[in-house]
């Protein structure tokens, strides 16, 4: 139009560019002396990052960018748990529901596939129009034919049957049991039949580079293993899908998706298939439960916004936000209304949809995203090394229980912030749950990053409790294999630096950690696992010959009867110089 303003070209030649050098020197002026790599922050995946990155950076990375989701927009995908010997019909309606509210679709997470009854789910969610994802753990070829034995011609969604990740038993027969699955829905474009469970790996705390490298594994085993005569490899490969767990670390996780998509492009490449199947990889992302927790709950919301909005920008094709009380409260409305908005809000209202890839291009990310990729890449080569999954699954599983240790310790130290939990508690708060129902609770998940935390605190709350002192009872509560040390470092971050060297305290190799609560004091100790599981049968009046009994992490009887057999089982008091466990307990409260 001609009446149309012409564009001014934006720029400031007036400012003259700054170079990397020059900043540097800018901030060596500025600490006065101070050392300029105290600003470099060491990551748990043992990067290194700098205070502040410059284009400059961009020229040292490869030319190789990062393929990208090929569509903009995301699925919103609720989860639903279905217990074993549940048909699933409640869960079913929630979901129907739910996509009358802002949901794209379903995953079910079941139990046993078996008892779900898929003919209410057709009636309720059309199979050949709704977006569904199923998790099952066996079983799957009986599934899939049950599926499709309601008349639907194709189906739309996924199915996560990872036998390697999940340790199924009897794994040749799992693996043709998929290559029947992959025959069965090779026709079906909209469904992707081997979602691999990269969750795993995350709800374990393992590193972002262990996650990426594990996961490629895992998809390296289906790839050499599952070809046959029916199913082709590159069928294999098309039937791929990934399911992530996002935490609350939100750079790094963008970076993380932006890196996966980046060598699932090389993992092909190495099985001779076309790189352009890469950006179309599907990645499920879910909110992490490893970040997830019971103190000061609320908080959990702001970690899955967080975690939503990395997935979201890191390309990721569906997300399912886990409500904030799914640790300790069943499944209700106010809590799942709150899940299912988030990704609502996002698109609608931040408008996170409206452009492909908002990442690319930032110095920051461009560079961990590259530093991830390489990194991961040489984790998966030395797992490969080691002939792959499940060959290397010890190592595997031996390297998720040393990082998750270090960030135990990271937590008792302080170093590691878990807000609301080990730093900047509510020291009014009132549990909106019963902590020894929980506690004693089968489902109570004790993998996550705040449970010694969380178990210490819910057992001393036990503790002072007032119907327990009328009652005069007592409780022991299993805190875990490593608690006391973490308590102990703990503890002596609250000290001063001359009396925290100062002190000294036992920590019995191979010995568990417990919580003995009577009304007039809590005391720690230590037991060994025979110590502890002959304890726990005489105060549950268990049989000696019963194979099955597992020993309850809360144990209450009346005080006589407890008293008389922590002494009689030669529990071990937890000792600090100069401290008693009443005292340490006190000032970790806050009530000294």
């Amino acid at each position: 139009m001609a009446d149309t303003p012409r564009a001014t070209p934006v720029s400031f030649s007036e400012f003259d560019p700054i170079s990397t050098a020059a900043w540097q020197q800018r901030i060596s002026r500025d600490l006065k002396g101070a050392d300029p790599a105290s600003l470099e922050w060491h990551t748990p995946e043992g990067l290194v990052v700098q205070p502040f990155y410059h284009r400059e950076a961009l020229e040292a990375l490869p030319a190789t960018e990062a393929p990208t989701s090929t569509s903009r927009d995301w699925l919103n995908l609720p989860t639903y748990t279905v217990g074993a010997a549940d048909k699933g019909h409640t869960a079913i309606d929630r979901a129907a529901d739910a996509l009358t509210r802002g949901a794209d679709g379903a995953y079910f997470e079941l139990t046993d596939a078996a008892a779900f009854d898929v003919a209410y789910l057709h009636e309720k969610l059309p199979l050949a129009t709704s977006y569904v994802g199923y998790s099952i753990r066996l079983g799957a070829v009986s599934f899939v034919e049950r599926l499709l034995a309601t008349g639907t011609p194709t189906l739309r969604g996924f199915l996560r049957f990872d036998p390697v990740t999940d340790h199924s038993p009897d794994l040749a027969h799992q693996l043709a049991e998929l290559r029947t699955v992959l025959t069965l829905t090779k026709a079906m474009p909209e469904f992707r039949a081997l979602t691999l469970n990269g969750a795993f790996f995350a709800n374990r705390g393992g590193t972002v580079t262990q996650q990426i490298g594990f996961v490629l594994a895992a998809a390296a085993t289906y790839l050499e293993q599952l070809p046959s005569a029916d199913v082709t490899v590159q069928q294999v490969a098309a039937a791929l899908q990934v399911q992530v767990a996002l935490n609350p670390n939100y750079f790094f996780e963008i970076a993380k998706l932006r890196a996966l998509r980046r060598l699932w492009a090389t993992l092909l490449h190495a099985f001779g298939l076309p790189a352009d199947l890469a950006p179309a990889l599907p990645i499920f992302a879910v909110t992490s439960t490893w970040s997830q927790t019971t103190l000061d709950p609320h908080t959990n919301l702001l970690r899955v916004t967080t975690e939503t909005m990395a997935a979201v920008l890191g390309g990721a094709t569906a997300v399912s936000v886990a409500p904030f009380d799914r640790i300790y409260q069943s499944p209700n409305e106010f809590s799942s209304r709150l899940a299912r908005n988030l990704p609502v809000i996002l698109r609608e209202e931040a408008g996170l949809n409206r452009v492909a890839d908002p990442a690319a291009g930032s110095y920051y990310l461009e560079t961990i995203t590259d530093q991830l990729a390489r990194e991961a890449w040489a984790l998966f080569q030395r797992v490969e090394a080691a002939e792959g999954l499940p060959a290397a699954l010890g190592m595997v599983l031996q390297e998720l229980h040393a990082v998750a240790q270090s960030q135990f310790q990271r937590i008792a130290a302080g170093e590691q912030v878990i807000v609301g939990t080990n730093r900047f508690q509510n020291s009014q708060e009132h549990f909106d749950y019963n902590p020894k129902r929980l506690l004693r609770s089968k489902d109570f998940d004790s993998t996550r990053a705040a449970y010694p935390s969380e178990v210490l605190r819910l057992a001393t709350a036990l503790h002072f409790q007032r119907r327990e002192k009328k009652r005069r009872r007592a409780a022991v509560v299993l805190l875990g294999t490593h608690t006391n040390q973490l308590i102990l470092e703990s503890f002596l971050r609250l000290l001063p630096l001359q009396e925290r060297l100062a002190l000294k305290a036992s920590h019995p190799e191979g010995t568990l950690s417990v919580l003995f609560s009577t009304p007039e004091a809590a005391t720690l100790m230590y037991a060994t696992p025979d110590q502890f599981g002959h304890f726990a049968r005489v105060v549950c009046r268990v049989p000696v010959d019963e194979p099955d009994f597992i020993p309850p992490t809360l144990l209450t009887a009346d005080l006589a009867t407890m008293q008389e057999a922590v002494t009689l089982f030669g529990f071990k008091e937890f000792n600090v110089e100069g401290y008693s466990t009443e005292d340490v307990l006190a000032r970790l409260q806050g009530r000294r």
